[in-house]
């Protein structure tokens, strides 16, 4: 299915009684690249956990091109076109990698993992290997690889770089790059390693306290080191 537009007005959410974001509104055009920054802790994770269905809703709106998916449960948005790649990767470890991609077929034949093995050729070689075996970059190239048998419209990807050896990030950067420019799908993207991040981007959001303080252009944010270094404690090159 081709890249859809991503619109959230107002939208708050948390765990149970428990309130983590409050009244979030943004919008990312069909085929854009939009990257959430911010401290440990202020809500990135949740809100993408959200746009999955998997928090508490407690108010405002999710739609994904002209379908309102806020009262459809997780796999209902799955299958509407929303693909979560989560920071746990949530791969089975019991299976294999050949098996783990299966999962994500949903009925279709096999022949289309080969596109998928053609995008990371070092799953192609460790198809046989059970899920305990694979490097924690390998892991990853599998949640994403599974994430994108479902052929997503929007994917989110929750910090996929974390503790992974920079050659391996470059690795996956150029695949998410390329699946970005190909205009199949509009990404989110949560991620720690601000100038990977800024180099992706078209906008940037920064959460704090479960709230944006910032939006704009992902040129200008870089632009400001004085505003990075404020909102994010860290420099910027």
């Amino acid at each position: 299915m081709p890249a859809a537009r991503l619109d959230v007005e107002g939208l708050s959410a948390g765990y149970g009684s428990v309130s983590i974001l409050s009244d979030i509104s943004f919008s990312v055009p069909a085929g854009g690249r939009l990257t959430v920054l911010g401290r440990n802790g202020v809500g990135k994770t949740t809100l993408l956990a959200t746009l999955m269905g998997l928090t508490t809703h407690q108010g405002g709106s999710v739609r994904l091109g002209e379908r309102d998916v806020t009262g459809l449960k997780t796999f209902a948005r799955a299958a509407a076109g929303l693909g979560y790649v989560p920071q746990t990767r949530d791969i089975f470890r019991s299976l294999t990698v050949e098996e783990n991609l299966f999962t994500g077929l949903k009925g279709r034949p096999r022949s289309e993992l080969e596109p998928v093995y053609a995008m990371f050729p070092r799953l192609a070689e460790r198809r046989n290997h059970g899920g305990m075996q694979l490097s924690g970059g390998e892991q990853q190239m599998l949640s994403l690889a599974r994430t994108l048998l479902g052929r997503p419209s929007v994917l989110l990807l929750d910090e996929p770089l974390e503790g992974l050896a920079p050659v391996i990030c470059d690795q996956l950067m150029e695949t998410i790059v390329k699946l970005a420019q190909s205009g199949e799908m509009t990404v989110v993207l949560v991620e720690q390693q601000i100038e990977r991040a800024l180099d992706f981007a078209d906008e940037v959001l920064v959460v704090e306290r479960g709230r944006i303080v910032w939006r704009g252009l992902a040129s200008d944010f870089r632009a400001d080191r004085e505003l990075a270094d404020r909102l994010l404690g860290v420099g910027i090159g």
